[in-house]
C-alpha cells in the first residue's frame, strides 16, 4: 500500500508517495504538477496501484478528491487547523507540507475534516447566496436611510412605496441624488436577486430525502424558527448523527469557551468563534426571539446575565443551550414539547 500527501494549491499540487519498509517509512517518490493538466494528473495516479491519498480541507479540494476518488482505496480529508506541526512548522515548504500528510496518514495519525455530502454542498451555496444578498440590502438601506437623515427627511416606512415616493422629492444636491438614484436602483435589484434565491431554496427544499424532510419538520416545531432558520442550520451541521455529543456540536459551531490554566489557576476565555459564523448568528437571532416570547428561556437568559453581567455573554449561553435543544431534536427525530417552551 502506497500513502499519498498532496499539498494542493490552485496552480498546481505537490506530492509525496511513501511506502512502509518493515519499521521504516520510505519516501517512494515526489512530483509537482499543474492543477490545469488534470489528465497528467489522473494519469500519475493511475500508475500508483493501491494508495491511500490525503488532501488538507481547503476551499478548493474538491475537484480534485473527484478526480481521484475512484482509483484511491481510502480517500482523507486532513482538517488544517488541527494538524498544527504544518501551521507552526518553522522549516515549510510545499515538498515538507506534503511529507508530513503521507507520512501522518501512513502512521493513521490525521485528524480527519467533514466532506459534506453533494447535496449538503448545494444547500450551503444556496443558503450562503441568500445571506449574502439580504447583507448587501441591509447595507444599501442603512446608506438610503443615512441620505434621508442628512435632510431631515427619514421616516420610518422609508422602503415601502410611499417611502420611496417621499425619498425622490427630497431636495438633495446633484452629487447626492444621483448617489441616492444608484443606490434605489440597486435595492431594486437586489430585491430581486432575494426572491429568486428565496424561489430556489423553496424548489430544492421540494426535493428534498425522506430524512431531511423529517429533519425539517422536527426543527419547525421549535417556537420562533422559520424557514430561514432551519436551512441555515441543516446546511451549516449536516447530519448531526456524526456528532458523538452536544459538546461536539456546540464546539463545531465555535460556541466552546476556552480555557486556560497555569499554575493552578484556570481562566476562562472567550467562545472559540470556529466553524461557520452564519450558523452562529442563526442560533443568536433565534435566542433573542425565545427570550422575548417565552417565560422559561427568558428566565435562563436573567440568570446567565446575572452570573456572567453582560447581555452578550447571556444571549451567548441561550443560543448554545438553543443549539444543544436542536440537536437533541434532530437526533431523536423528536418534535419540540410544548411545555418546554
Amino acid at each position: 500500500m502506497k500513502y499519498v500527501g498532496v499539498d494542493l494549491h490552485k496552480q498546481s499540487i505537490t506530492v509525496c508517495v511513501m511506502v512502509k519498509e518493515g519499521d521504516q517509512r520510505k519516501v517512494e517518490q515526489r512530483r509537482t504538477l499543474k492543477c490545469a493538466e488534470t489528465a497528467s494528473i489522473r494519469n500519475f495516479f493511475e500508475q500508483l496501484g493501491g494508495f491511500r491519498v490525503v488532501v488538507e480541507a481547503t476551499s478548493h479540494y474538491e475537484w480534485f478528491l473527484l478526480l481521484v476518488e475512484d482509483l484511491a482505496d481510502r480517500c482523507v480529508l486532513a482538517h488544517p487547523k488541527k494538524l498544527r506541526v504544518i501551521a507552526e512548522s518553522k522549516h515549510k515548504s510545499d515538498k515538507i507540507d506534503a511529507r508530513i500528510l503521507a507520512e501522518f496518514l501512513l502512521l493513521d495519525m490525521l485528524p480527519e475534516a467533514h466532506r459534506p455530502t453533494p447535496r449538503v454542498r448545494q444547500h450551503r451555496v444556496l443558503v450562503r447566496h441568500r445571506q449574502a444578498v439580504q447583507s448587501q440590502i441591509t447595507s444599501v438601506k442603512c446608506k438610503l436611510r443615512h441620505k434621508a437623515a442628512f435632510y431631515n427627511s427619514d421616516m420610518a416606512e422609508l422602503f415601502t412605496a410611499r417611502g420611496l415616493e417621499h425619498l425622490a422629492k427630497i431636495a438633495m444636491s446633484d452629487a447626492d441624488r444621483f448617489e441616492c438614484e444608484a443606490l434605489r436602483e440597486q435595492l431594486l435589484f437586489l430585491q430581486k436577486q432575494l426572491r429568486a434565491a428565496e424561489k430556489q431554496l423553496t424548489s430544492f427544499a421540494q426535493t428534498a430525502p425522506v430524512a431531511e424532510r423529517e429533519s425539517r419538520a422536527v426543527l419547525a416545531t421549535m417556537p420562533t424558527v422559520g424557514t430561514v432558520t432551519v436551512d441555515v442550520v441543516l446546511s451549516e451541521t449536516a447530519d448531526v448523527r456524526r456528532f458523538r455529543n452536544a459538546k461536539k456540536i456546540v464546539a463545531y459551531a465555535g460556541f466552546d469557551p476556552g480555557f486556560r490554566e497555569s499554575a493552578g489557576r484556570g481562566k476562562e476565555l472567550h467562545i472559540a468563534k470556529d466553524g461557520s459564523g452564519l450558523l452562529r448568528w442563526a442560533l443568536i437571532e433565534t435566542a433573542w426571539r425565545l427570550v422575548r416570547k417565552s417565560a422559561r428561556w427568558r428566565r435562563l437568559f436573567m440568570k446567565l446575565q446575572g452570573s456572567t453581567g453582560h447581555k452578550k455573554k447571556a444571549i451567548v449561553g441561550v443560543a448554545r443551550r438553543v443549539l444543544c435543544v436542536m440537536y437533541a431534536m434532530l437526533r431523536d427525530g423528536k418534535a419540540s414539547r410544548p411545555e418546554a417552551v
